[in-house]
């Protein structure tokens, strides 16, 4: 027999193996907290922005929900709700064929009439080429000849009376107006035109045909004299189908015209609308319903994008939404003959690139996701496709690093994708489906149409790219990198200017970047911020410190008034965000002007101030903030602190020594509270003080010392 547990032991067992799955789940609950928290605080919209967001939120959701309100229900491509029999005998008007006949009689059915107008203009213009004969007539003959008279014709002409002449181009003019009584078309050849006017001119003599004949030819050639008529096309139309018969559908009295839960086909409608089972008033509780998951999506799409860029502005927000609403409009406009591909790409490739891969996923998600129509089988595999496109768009537009990567990817995404959408449709069709069945994308001159459109679309956006990125404050990899070029105008007077503070800004650029690179921080970001994050020492440069030569001195020591040293240097933050704002800088790059100095104390100006008074109250002398609200302008500012003390170290200096000391600044920052709001955390910030160490090792390397050649004495 095998032994069993006493009952005590046994539950001691089970209330352990509990206690450790509820700890093993508390522990798994505060991780998932820590990933959901955002690394950053994120920034308040208020006022006009936050409003026009949740209206634009509202007009999506109305315009997703519309079909709703105005649609009858059920429609055809939606699952029956019902099944349904024919209640009795009836023949049914199949509406879908009668619109198919009407829509290919179209084209051909055009009933066109005479359009006076054009007639006058046409015998205006034989009148003034009879003129031209007239002067012809009366003029020497040296005169220039513009209708090319040939000698017999000139000849017959000076033998006429003047009665002849005036019945000559009576006869002329009748001609012209026999030919535009019956309507002139302006593509007929010019032989046959001449051939009609000289039949209409036989009874004059040959010299008098052929003149007469070329000038009606000249007054008619290329115009027309004919308009359509939409009334009497239209009643063409309807006679010819009247003639052929309208298509009907013969229904018995029992016949199954759907079942619940498969899809109804234009037919079944017909005969449903014919027996009253079709409900056209509006449903307020689908309406209510759909209109909450527009709302819903919407909202999550906005805390997404916001989670994953809390400096997210609500004018980068009004951009996904009205995106989102043109895109909305095109697929009520268009119906089931809009393009996914079209609708869906290009709006995900550009958000990607401005807001990144998150949020150009997010706004996929909730566009496909409130797609209105039904989707039959040709639909379903274009959203499918769409979708797929679009994500491969959405993770390659944060790897674009210039406009010509951009370029190459508007190229070969739309090919890519018509060829995707060719092997499909070609598979589909070789395992006996046929996914064109409805109409939609059977050739392959459609699928290369919608392969240009899309394509046209994407050149379009990059064209059009800067400047919805200034409107909008986008801020694209491409973008960050021409901000980042050194003979931008700014950069350029801050090399030129203050010469000192441009060397520190690339020693820090340095130091940045590493340290970025280390933790996985946004590298192109930190790299053009820190760039920019002193420009406002431009504002008077020799009063800063790297900057100042031993001829000049220092100012402050000559100012002597340590308060106004300090309103000096909380000038170069002010000064610096007016530059910003003057050069259009994107606000993400402008927030590392006042962050990398936080509040922090100005220690030297401070001490000098209590050695006058010892009450001088410290808030005075800290910069006004804010604080580093995300990880690079943190980095950024341990890297401005570290960068004198890193070059000011003895060259003997080890690398635990320098360690230390970059240790020593790194925790006295945090100890401030200057990184509470970066989102940085204390294993990333030992990262960040190894990597400010291996630029240190770099920057020190040492050098052979070469001799240096006696200098040669001259002799006089």
């Amino acid at each position: 027999m095998p032994s069993r547990l006493p009952p005590p032991l046994a539950l001691h067992s089970v209330h352990y193996v509990m206690v450790n799955v509820l700890r093993r789940l508390r522990s798994l609950w505060r991780r998932l907290l820590r990933l959901e928290r955002p690394r950053q605080a994120i920034v308040t919209w208020r006022g006009g922005g936050m409003t026009a967001v949740v209206l634009t939120c509202v007009l999506v959701s109305l315009l997703a929900s519309w079909p709703w309100l105005v649609e009858p229900n059920p429609r055809p491509g939606l699952p029956s709700p019902f099944t349904a029999r024919a209640p009795k005998s009836a023949t049914v008007v199949d509406s879908a064929a009668l619109e198919q006949r009407r829509s290919r009689m179209g084209p051909r059915t055009q009933v066109q009439v005479v359009d006076e107008r054009a007639s006058r203009q046409m015998e205006a213009e034989l009148d003034r080429l009879l003129e031209q004969v007239q002067r012809q007539l009366s003029g020497g003959p040296q005169q220039l000849d513009p209708l090319n008279l040939t000698p017999q014709e000139r000849g017959w002409l000076q033998g006429l009376s003047p009665a002849q002449l005036l019945a000559w181009q009576r006869a002329v003019r009748q001609a012209q107006l026999r030919m535009l009584s019956q309507g002139v078309v302006a593509s007929v050849a010019d032989r046959p035109l001449l051939q009609a006017a000289s039949l209409q001119l036989e009874e004059q003599p040959p010299p008098g045909r052929s003149l007469g004949s070329r000038l009606v030819v000249d007054s008619l050639q290329g115009r027309t004299n004919l308009r359509s008529d939409a009334f009497l096309s239209q009643r063409r139309i309807e006679e010819l189908v009247t003639q052929q018969g309208i298509p009907t559908i013969a229904v018995r009295q029992g016949d199954l015209i759907s079942r619940q839960g498969e899809p109804i086909t234009p037919q079944a409608f017909d005969v449903l609308d014919y027996f009253g089972l079709i409900n056209r008033r509006p449903r307020p509780l689908a309406w209510l319903g759909h209109f909450s998951e527009g709302v819903a999506a919407c909202a999550v799409m906005l805390l997404v994008m916001r989670r994953w860029r809390a400096s997210t502005e609500p004018r980068q927000a009004l951009l996904a939404l009205a995106m989102l609403l043109v895109v909305q409009g095109c697929k009520l406009w268009l119906g089931s003959s809009a393009s996914p591909l079209a609708l869906l790409v290009p709006p995900t490739l550009l958000l990607a690139q401005g807001l990144g891969t998150v949020a150009g996923l997010a706004w996929l998600a909730v566009a496909s996701l409130l797609w209105p129509y039904p989707l039959s089988d040709i639909v379903g595999i274009r959203l499918a496709l769409a979708v797929l496109v679009a994500v491969v768009a959405a993770v390659l537009a944060g790897r674009q690093r210039n406009r010509a990567q951009l370029l190459q990817l508007a190229v070969l995404l739309p090919l890519g994708a018509v060829l995707l959408q060719g092997l499909v449709i070609h598979l589909c069709q070789l395992a006996g489906r046929n996914p064109g069945g409805d109409g939609h994308l059977l050739r392959g001159t459609d699928l290369v149409s919608e392969g240009m459109l899309v394509g046209g679309l994407l050149l379009a956006g990059l064209i059009l790219a800067p400047l919805v990125e200034s409107f909008f404050g986008l801020m694209t990899r491409a973008r960050l990198m021409e901000l980042a070029d050194l003979e931008r105008p700014l950069l350029r007077r801050l090399s030129t200017e203050a010469p000192g503070t441009f060397e520190h800004t690339l020693m820090i650029t340095g130091l940045a970047e590493e340290g970025a690179r280390a933790i996985q921080a946004d590298v192109d970001l930190i790299r053009t911020g820190a760039l920019y994050h002193d420009v406002g020492k431009l504002h008077g440069p020799s009063w800063f410190i790297e900057n100042q030569d031993e001829a000049s001195g220092n100012p402050h020591d000559r100012l002597d008034d340590p308060f106004a040293s300090a309103a000096i240097l909380q000038a170069h933050v002010d000064e610096g965000l007016k530059l910003a704002r003057r050069y259009r800088l994107p606000r993400p790059l402008a927030d590392f002007i006042p962050e990398h100095q936080g509040s922090l104390k100005m220690g030297y100006f401070l001490h000098a101030a209590r050695e006058r008074d010892a009450a001088v109250p410290e808030e005075r002398f800290r910069y006004r903030g804010p604080i580093p609200r995300s990880r690079e302008t943190a980095i950024l500012m341990l890297a401005d602190g570290c960068e004198a003390a890193l070059r000011s170290l003895p060259p003997g200096t080890s690398e635990e020594e320098a360690r230390s000391m970059v240790r020593r600044i790194v925790e006295a920052r945090q100890a401030d509270g200057q990184l509470a709001a970066s989102g940085i955390g204390r294993a990333e910030l030992e990262l960040v003080i190894i990597a400010f160490v291996r630029v240190w090792k770099r920057m020190r390397h040492r050098r052979i010392p070469y001799p240096l050649p006696a200098r040669k004495a001259f002799s006089a």
